[in-house]
């Protein structure tokens, strides 16, 4: 049996995501012919087939599928030992990847930019998503979640900042249609609302099971489109007090306790405990903490 290469397996791993030799050979930056050279020197050693050669390009076989599955785990695993080694040096350089809720991303550039005057050798890659990408998946370094203080295990949750939200409307809006006093009144105003992807939140679903269908005249899966629309005047819904504030034109809805009761919540820096020593993340907080003081609430 020849030897097994590593390199071989890596070009192998990029063709099976890729799906083509073409493909590949642009993400590893070679020729056509080099990334076959490792497909056939792989399959050789191995005794195995593991493309199927089509003209739409390169298809796994069963033991193709055992060797992504498997590389995919290792690949997580090479990023997170590669975090650690850099933890040890201390190094302020390199990338610190970084996730948020779409809501706070555009919040966090001036801490973005405050961090990068401070450290300019590191570069920060951030990804904006509603979806909760776990720590030990090993793609990022940092997660800013908002809500209920994460309980995971092996995860290192800091606070940063309080979050209270109400249901705001338009000047323009209430001086036409009034605001609700009871939630008997809801379904005589427009409501402008997540859609189902945020009914969860205790504060939303409260409100939720008193509308009627057509009284949501519009959903949205960003908060930041309900704000938008909010303020445009076109009818009712929730924003944090930190966003509403911005807006000299909205009226906080406290006629009805419903609307105005004031749901406390979180923004949490998280991280995977094995990073706890790391530089860039320790000092990213500090940064992030003294950039965002002013919008805490009590």
């Amino acid at each position: 049996m020849q030897k097994l290469n590593w390199d071989d397996f890596k070009v192998a791993h990029t063709v099976a995501k890729a799906g083509s030799l073409a493909k590949a050979a642009t993400q590893l930056r070679c020729n056509h012919t080099t990334v076959l050279r490792h497909i056939n020197r792989l399959e050789d050693a191995l005794n195995v087939k593991l493309f199927i050669r089509h003209q739409r390009g390169y298809q796994l076989t069963d033991a193709g599928h055992i060797m992504t599955e498997t590389l995919a785990d290792l690949d997580t695993q090479f990023i997170a030992l590669e975090d650690k080694l850099q933890s040890i040096q201390q190094e302020f350089s390199g990338k610190i990847r970084i996730t948020t809720v779409t809501s706070y991303s555009a919040m966090l550039a001036p801490a973005m930019h405050q961090f990068r005057k401070a450290y300019p050798k590191v570069r920060i890659e951030l990804l904006a998503t509603d979806e909760v990408i776990p720590a030990q998946s090993g793609n990022i370094h940092v997660a800013l979640r908002a809500g209920p203080e994460p309980k995971e295990p092996d995860l290192i949750a800091r606070h940063v900042l309080s979050l209270k939200m109400a249901y705001f409307a338009s000047q323009d809006y209430v001086a036409e249609h009034g605001q609700p006093k009871h939630e008997s009144d809801f379904n005589n105003f427009h409501w402008l609302m997540p859609d189902k992807t945020k009914h969860h939140i205790p504060f939303i679903n409260q409100v939720i099971q008193h509308l009627q269908n057509e009284n949501i005249v519009y959903t949205s899966n960003q908060f930041l489109d309900i704000q938008s629309a909010v303020v445009s005047g076109m009818g009712i819904g929730p924003l944090s007090d930190n966003d509403a504030k911005r807006y000299s034109n909205l009226v906080r809805l406290d006629q009805c306790p419903m609307l105005s009761s004031e749901n406390v919540g979180a923004l949490w820096y998280t991280y995977h405990k094995d990073l706890k020593q790391n530089a860039k993340i320790r000092a990213l907080y500090d940064v992030l903490v003294q950039h965002t003081r002013h919008l805490a609430t009590g």
